[in-house]
Protein backbone atom coordinates (compact mmCIF):
# COMPACT_ATOMS: atom_id res chain seq x y z
CA UNK A 1 0.00 0.00 0.00
CA UNK A 2 1.30 3.45 -0.92
CA UNK A 3 2.26 5.80 1.91
CA UNK A 4 0.07 8.87 2.23
CA UNK A 5 2.52 11.33 3.75
CA UNK A 6 6.11 12.44 3.18
CA UNK A 7 8.65 9.85 4.33
CA UNK A 8 10.52 11.23 7.34
CA UNK A 9 14.22 11.45 8.14
CA UNK A 10 14.13 8.49 10.55
CA UNK A 11 13.33 6.11 7.68
CA UNK A 12 16.48 7.07 5.79
CA UNK A 13 18.71 7.26 8.86
CA UNK A 14 17.75 3.72 9.82
CA UNK A 15 18.42 2.52 6.27
CA UNK A 16 21.99 3.86 6.37
CA UNK A 17 22.60 2.50 9.84
CA UNK A 18 21.50 -0.96 8.71
CA UNK A 19 23.46 -0.81 5.42
CA UNK A 20 26.14 1.76 4.60
CA UNK A 21 25.02 1.80 0.94
CA UNK A 22 21.42 0.49 0.89
CA UNK A 23 20.82 1.38 -2.77
CA UNK A 24 24.32 0.29 -3.91
CA UNK A 25 25.11 3.72 -5.34
CA UNK A 26 28.85 3.05 -5.12
CA UNK A 27 28.89 -0.46 -6.61
CA UNK A 28 25.90 -0.95 -8.96
CA UNK A 29 26.45 -0.95 -12.72
CA UNK A 30 22.89 0.35 -13.07
CA UNK A 31 23.63 3.32 -10.81
CA UNK A 32 26.89 4.06 -12.63
CA UNK A 33 25.11 4.05 -15.99
CA UNK A 34 22.33 6.25 -14.61
CA UNK A 35 24.89 8.75 -13.31
CA UNK A 36 26.56 8.72 -16.75
CA UNK A 37 23.24 9.68 -18.32
CA UNK A 38 22.56 12.26 -15.61
CA UNK A 39 25.84 14.03 -16.29
CA UNK A 40 25.42 13.75 -20.06
CA UNK A 41 21.99 15.37 -19.91
CA UNK A 42 23.32 18.54 -18.29
CA UNK A 43 24.14 21.57 -20.42
CA UNK A 44 27.80 21.94 -21.30
CA UNK A 45 30.14 24.10 -19.26
CA UNK A 46 30.60 24.90 -15.60
CA UNK A 47 28.04 25.85 -12.99
CA UNK A 48 28.59 28.70 -10.53
CA UNK A 49 26.45 27.35 -7.69
CA UNK A 50 24.72 23.97 -7.57
CA UNK A 51 22.26 22.42 -5.12
CA UNK A 52 22.02 18.64 -4.82
CA UNK A 53 19.04 17.53 -2.74
CA UNK A 54 19.33 14.01 -1.35
CA UNK A 55 23.05 13.60 -1.91
CA UNK A 56 23.14 10.31 0.05
CA UNK A 57 26.70 8.97 0.37
CA UNK A 58 28.08 11.42 -2.18
CA UNK A 59 28.68 9.27 -5.25
CA UNK A 60 26.97 11.64 -7.70
CA UNK A 61 28.30 14.57 -5.68
CA UNK A 62 31.85 13.43 -6.32
CA UNK A 63 31.20 13.01 -10.02
CA UNK A 64 29.56 16.38 -10.65
CA UNK A 65 31.76 18.48 -8.34
CA UNK A 66 34.53 19.08 -10.92
CA UNK A 67 32.00 21.05 -12.99
CA UNK A 68 30.92 23.26 -10.07
CA UNK A 69 32.46 26.39 -8.61
CA UNK A 70 30.37 25.73 -5.50
CA UNK A 71 28.17 22.72 -4.68
CA UNK A 72 25.77 22.56 -1.74
CA UNK A 73 24.83 18.93 -1.06
CA UNK A 74 22.09 18.16 1.46
CA UNK A 75 20.55 15.02 2.89
CA UNK A 76 18.30 14.09 5.82
CA UNK A 77 20.63 11.34 7.12
CA UNK A 78 23.64 12.24 9.26
CA UNK A 79 25.07 8.77 8.65
CA UNK A 80 24.90 9.18 4.88
CA UNK A 81 26.37 12.68 5.07
CA UNK A 82 29.36 11.43 7.06
CA UNK A 83 30.16 9.02 4.25
CA UNK A 84 29.62 11.71 1.64
CA UNK A 85 31.95 14.12 3.41
CA UNK A 86 34.65 11.46 3.59
CA UNK A 87 34.22 10.55 -0.09
CA UNK A 88 34.47 14.22 -1.13
CA UNK A 89 37.04 15.35 1.42
CA UNK A 90 39.43 16.63 -1.26
CA UNK A 91 36.73 18.65 -3.06
CA UNK A 92 36.96 22.11 -1.52
CA UNK A 93 34.02 23.46 -3.51
CA UNK A 94 31.55 21.05 -1.84
CA UNK A 95 29.61 21.97 1.30
CA UNK A 96 27.40 19.43 3.08
CA UNK A 97 24.39 20.13 5.30
CA UNK A 98 21.77 18.00 7.04
CA UNK A 99 18.40 19.26 5.83
CA UNK A 100 14.97 17.81 5.14
CA UNK A 101 13.78 19.74 2.10
CA UNK A 102 11.28 21.46 1.97
CA UNK A 103 11.11 21.81 5.78
CA UNK A 104 14.63 23.23 5.89
CA UNK A 105 16.34 24.63 2.82
CA UNK A 106 19.64 26.32 1.96
CA UNK A 107 19.79 30.06 1.37
CA UNK A 108 20.77 31.75 -1.85
CA UNK A 109 20.19 31.04 -5.52
CA UNK A 110 21.52 28.27 -7.74
CA UNK A 111 22.06 27.86 -11.45
CA UNK A 112 21.54 24.09 -11.22
CA UNK A 113 19.36 22.05 -8.86
CA UNK A 114 19.61 18.25 -8.80
CA UNK A 115 16.65 16.23 -7.56
CA UNK A 116 17.85 12.67 -8.10
CA UNK A 117 15.58 10.06 -6.50
CA UNK A 118 13.95 12.66 -4.24
CA UNK A 119 10.53 14.00 -5.21
CA UNK A 120 8.56 10.75 -4.95
CA UNK A 121 9.28 10.59 -1.21
CA UNK A 122 7.14 13.72 -0.77
CA UNK A 123 3.38 14.03 -0.49
CA UNK A 124 1.42 16.49 -2.60
CA UNK A 125 1.53 19.32 -0.06
CA UNK A 126 5.31 19.07 0.25
CA UNK A 127 5.74 18.96 -3.53
CA UNK A 128 3.91 22.30 -3.67
CA UNK A 129 6.18 23.64 -0.90
CA UNK A 130 9.23 22.39 -2.82
CA UNK A 131 8.02 24.22 -5.93
CA UNK A 132 7.55 27.40 -3.92
CA UNK A 133 11.13 27.14 -2.68
CA UNK A 134 12.54 26.36 -6.12
CA UNK A 135 10.92 29.42 -7.66
CA UNK A 136 12.99 31.59 -5.34
CA UNK A 137 16.12 29.42 -5.29
CA UNK A 138 16.62 29.11 -9.05
CA UNK A 139 18.52 31.88 -10.76
CA UNK A 140 17.06 33.19 -14.01
CA UNK A 141 17.67 30.54 -16.64
CA UNK A 142 18.79 27.96 -14.08
CA UNK A 143 18.42 24.25 -14.81
CA UNK A 144 16.50 21.71 -12.75
CA UNK A 145 17.30 18.02 -13.26
CA UNK A 146 15.08 15.22 -11.97
CA UNK A 147 15.85 11.49 -12.05
CA UNK A 148 13.47 8.90 -10.60
CA UNK A 149 13.24 5.12 -10.56
CA UNK A 150 10.06 3.93 -12.27
CA UNK A 151 9.68 0.59 -10.45
CA UNK A 152 6.99 -0.31 -7.93
CA UNK A 153 7.37 1.26 -4.47
CA UNK A 154 5.28 2.18 -1.45
CA UNK A 155 6.43 5.81 -1.66
CA UNK A 156 3.82 8.59 -1.60
CA UNK A 157 4.22 9.10 -5.37
CA UNK A 158 5.26 7.14 -8.41
CA UNK A 159 8.08 8.56 -10.53
CA UNK A 160 5.57 9.82 -13.06
CA UNK A 161 3.21 11.36 -10.51
CA UNK A 162 6.05 13.06 -8.64
CA UNK A 163 7.45 14.58 -11.81
CA UNK A 164 4.06 15.66 -13.14
CA UNK A 165 2.97 17.20 -9.83
CA UNK A 166 6.17 19.20 -9.45
CA UNK A 167 5.91 20.38 -13.06
CA UNK A 168 2.33 21.49 -12.46
CA UNK A 169 3.23 23.21 -9.19
CA UNK A 170 6.06 25.13 -10.87
CA UNK A 171 3.75 26.21 -13.67
CA UNK A 172 5.32 28.81 -15.99
CA UNK A 173 8.42 29.08 -13.78
CA UNK A 174 10.07 26.31 -15.83
CA UNK A 175 10.01 24.90 -19.32
CA UNK A 176 10.96 21.39 -20.44
CA UNK A 177 14.36 21.08 -22.12
CA UNK A 178 15.03 17.35 -22.34
CA UNK A 179 13.43 14.07 -21.27
CA UNK A 180 14.56 10.44 -21.34
CA UNK A 181 12.78 7.27 -20.35
CA UNK A 182 14.80 4.13 -19.72
CA UNK A 183 13.81 0.63 -18.59
CA UNK A 184 14.02 1.51 -14.90
CA UNK A 185 14.09 5.30 -14.59
CA UNK A 186 13.06 8.60 -16.13
CA UNK A 187 15.17 11.73 -16.46
CA UNK A 188 13.76 15.23 -16.91
CA UNK A 189 15.66 18.47 -17.46
CA UNK A 190 13.82 21.77 -17.07
CA UNK A 191 14.98 25.35 -17.32
CA UNK A 192 13.82 28.30 -15.28
CA UNK A 193 12.19 31.07 -17.27
CA UNK A 194 13.62 34.56 -17.35
CA UNK A 195 10.38 35.98 -15.95
CA UNK A 196 11.33 34.66 -12.51
CA UNK A 197 14.57 36.62 -12.36
CA UNK A 198 14.86 38.75 -9.24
Amino acid sequence: MRRETTIGADYFEQMYRDDADPWKFATSDYEAAKYDRTLAALPAGRFARVLEVGCSIGVLTQRIAPRCDALVAVDVSATALAQAAERCADLRQVTFAQMAVPDRVPDGVFDLVLLSEVVYYLDSADIVRLADYLRGAMAAGAHLLLVHWTGVTDYPKTADAATEELRAALGPAVSAVHAERHDAYRLDLWRGTERDAG
